[in-house]
This record gives C-alpha cells, structure tokens and sequence, in this order.
C-alpha cells in the first residue's frame, strides 16, 4: 500500500510510527518536490499552453503603430534636411550674386577710372580720333595693364552689350569686354585680339556721362562722342534677369579731374596789371 501523500505540490511519505496515522502529526514531516509537472496557468491548459504564454509576442497592431511612428520620424528627418539643404544653397547664391557685383565694380575701378586721353591717328590714314568716347549702350577707353598679367602696355577696352542666340547656357543678353593692344603691332605679327564676357544674364545695360555740354553746362549725357576731353564721371546702371538690385555704379576719371583742377586754378590766379604806377622808381625797385 503507496503511503505517499501530496500537499500543495510536494509529496511526502510519513515515517512508520507507533499508533499509526495518529502518530504522524507527532513525527517530523519530511517533504521532497514533487515530480509531476507544474500546474497549467489557466484552466484547462496544459503543459504547452503555459510555454506559449512565456513566449507571447508583438501583435499586428502594435507591429503597424511602430512602423507609422517610424515613418514618421524618418519623414520629419527628411524634411528638415531638405530646408537645410535649400537653406545652404540660398546662403550660396546670395553670396555668389555679391561676389559678382563686388567683381564688377573692382573692374570699373581699377580699369576705367584710369583712363588715359590719348589720339588715335595711326588706325585710319589723316584721321585723328579721340581714344574715348560712348554711348549710352556701349563704351570704349584706353588703359594699361601690368607686365605680370601677360598683356602689358596700353590696351583698348570696348564694352558692349550682346545678345546671346547660339549658346544655350545664356539667355538673354550678356556684357562683353574686347581687350586690343592699342598701338599698332609690328608687321608679320598678328593682333591680340581677346574678348571676354564680364557679365552675364543682363536684362538692361546704360551708360551715361557728366561733364560740359554744348551750352556750357555740367550735367549727364547719354553720349560722348567727338570730344577732346575726358567725362569728370561715368555712371554704369546694370540690371539682371533674376531681378537682383544692383546700385549704380559711380566711377570718377582720375586724369580729367586733375585736368579740371589745373584749369581751375589757373582761371582762378590773379592776373598782373600790365600798367605800373609810376612811383618814380625804375624796374629794379630803386629809386631815382
């Protein structure tokens, strides 16, 4: 007769002692595990029911919340680089479009401002023609460039606008610099001639002039043509396609204000009397 008794999942064998069952409450109980499985989770499961239980995992549900937060996330990401991205590339052209206008001027500056009067009487025979002169469309001066740039001597500058037909990378309109050496070269030895696009994308190009006009007057002309002298002031007014302001760029002619300046004072100095008062004395000052 199995005398083993089960209490809450352990089984034990009372020892063998006098008066039985009776006995047993007064022996020391001895208590080992229990070799039957544990019991299910819930009712009516077995074994293989409380491992899955263990092993749960994510449900659809949440498996779709995750990947929308996700996408979000990424979408988030994305479009704050996108606005980083243009953000540069804004920063990039402004700074671009102010190094251009920078360059410009610097040109203007250095080259027109310099401008030398000089006579042209060698390009066409018994003809003598003044070196500077314009329109309100094109310009054309004399300066000099230093020996380390590869062109030295004086070089004819003719500034125009040209509108672009052929090449698909301008639209529009464009400002061109043809750079040619201004005295005659020796024979056999070719020209060079060299032109160079100094701006591009130009909607509208002017040119106007201050100095002296037919009545006397100081004031801007829209040309300067068949003169003898250099304009005190030109003023250049560009505009571009993409509607960029670009002030108008003032250049003061070094040579024609100096001119000016020596005239002034020479109208300006006091002239002598050709009549001596007869004070008694001779020309050396000593009195007879």
């Amino acid at each position: 007769m199995n005398q083993n008794k089960t209490v809450q999942g352990y089984s034990f064998t009372p020892p063998f002692v006098k008066g039985g069952w009776g006995g047993f409450f007064k022996a020391t109980v001895q208590l080992r595990p229990h070799k039957s499985p544990p019991a299910p989770l819930y009712k009516g499961g077995g074994a293989k029911q409380s491992l899955n239980a263990y092993m749960r995992g994510f449900t659809l549900i949440e498996v779709l919340i995750a990947m929308t937060l996700l996408s979000i996330m990424v979408v988030l990401l994305f479009a704050s680089l996108k606005i980083c991205a243009q953000s540069w590339e804004k920063g990039e052209s402004k700074i671009e479009a102010v190094n251009e206008v920078a360059v410009i001027y610097n040109f203007f500056q250095r080259h027109l401002s310099a401008a030398k009067p000089l006579w042209d009487d060698f390009s066409v025979a018994n003809q003598k023609t003044f070196s500077f002169h314009g329109d309100a469309q094109s310009l054309q001066f004399v300066g000099e460039f230093p020996a380390s740039a590869g062109r030295g001597g004086l070089q004819l500058f003719s500034i125009q606008q040209q509108e672009v037909q052929d090449n698909q990378d301008v639209d529009g309109t464009q400002i061109n610099v043809i750079l040619t050496p201004f005295f005659p070269v020796s024979e056999g030895q070719e020209i060079q001639k060299e032109e160079v696009i100094l701006l591009k994308h130009v909607k509208h190009f002017s040119v106007s002039y201050l100095g002296i006009d037919d009545t006397g007057e100081v004031g801007w002309q829209n040309e300067w043509v068949e003169r003898e002298t250099l304009p005190r002031l030109v003023k250049i007014n560009i505009g571009r396609d993409d509607g960029m302001y670009w002030p108008d760029m003032v250049v003061e002619l070094k040579v024609a204000n100096d001119t000016a300046g020596l005239a002034t004072q020479d109208t300006d100095a006091p002239e002598e009397d050709p009549e001596m008062p007869d004070d008694g004395s001779d020309d050396t000052g000593v009195m007879e």
